[in-house]
């Protein structure tokens, strides 16, 4: 009896101390990106121009700290271990916005805030190209077997509300294997935010890098992620669970091959960028 008390207050200690070293690098009462997640000792953020894509994604409103991650029909997800904070931004009540969905919905939100109608466009797992001006102008798409076919529907309308509708036609038609095909591979030493760790397939899984911040004495980076998963759920900032020195922090170090996040595994050379 007592070496089970020795052996539950042992972990206990540990667990307590493993959460009080990450909550360094995490400010409870932030509500963005940047406020919540604190670079780890010896790191500084960039300060970037406030109509980058990386800003936008730095300055992401989240849920109170502490809030449990939830599916699309509201219930709560099953694994909360590797959660870190929850992005406050709805995902509708249809099992769509899953992994690359919701990296193509922060892009698409971005391009629309900044009126940038023109470069908001997705490809289809069959390969053809939607661009959301031809949604916005009023006309629908028709699903073809593996094409499409464009008629005209709807009066010209860009209201968010239209701008939602076909996020939900891309989510039900776009994938990894889509998502991959669009994107371009750089090295990690180069990564930035808003870059992609992507594994293309089925299955397969993507998670988007909301930040990265820099030693200045020895130049090494480390970044955070965020993820949808499946079945569509709210987006989260996860942890890193084999180093909760720096967690939610993931440090670059192009010698170790591998990106161990809580619910995959992707390497380094499956980080790639929007073009």
């Amino acid at each position: 009896m007592k070496r089970t008390l020795f052996i539950l207050l042992g972990i206990s200690i540990i667990t307590l101390f493993s959460a009080s070293v990450e909550q360094k690098n995490v400010q409870t009462a932030g509500t963005t990106v940047a406020t919540r997640i604190l670079p780890p000792s010896g790191f500084s953020r960039t300060n970037f121009d406030e109509k980058s894509f990386a800003f936008y994604l730095q300055n992401l409103p989240l849920k109170p700290h502490g809030t449990k991650v939830r599916l699309f029909d509201n219930s709560i997800k099953t694994y909360q271990e590797g959660t870190c904070a929850v992005v406050d931004m709805e995902i509708g009540k249809t099992d769509l916005q899953q992994c690359a969905d919701a990296i193509i919905r922060l892009r698409a939100e971005w391009l629309w805030k900044q009126k940038r109608y023109a470069d908001i466009h997705f490809n289809f797992t069959s390969g053809e190209q939607v661009d959301y001006i031809k949604w916005a102008e009023g006309n629908r798409i028709k699903v073809l077997g593996s094409k499409i076919k464009w008629e005209k529907k709807e009066n010209r309308d860009y209201s968010y509300a239209t701008f939602r509708k076909y996020l939900d036609k891309i989510f039900m038609y776009a994938g990894t294997a889509s998502l991959t095909r669009e994107l371009v591979s750089v090295p990690i030493a180069n990564i930035q935010p808003g870059d992609v760790f992507i594994h293309g397939g089925n299955p397969g899984h993507a998670m988007i890098v909301l930040d990265v911040v820099t030693n200045a004495k020895t130049n090494q980076k480390a970044f955070i992620l965020a993820q949808s998963f499946l079945p569509a759920q709210e987006i989260e900032i996860v942890k890193n669970l084999k180093d909760n020195v720096n967690s939610p922090w993931y440090m670059v170090n192009s010698s170790e091959l591998n990106i161990y996040t809580p619910q995959w595994t992707f390497t380094i050379h499956e980080l790639k960028r929007f073009k």
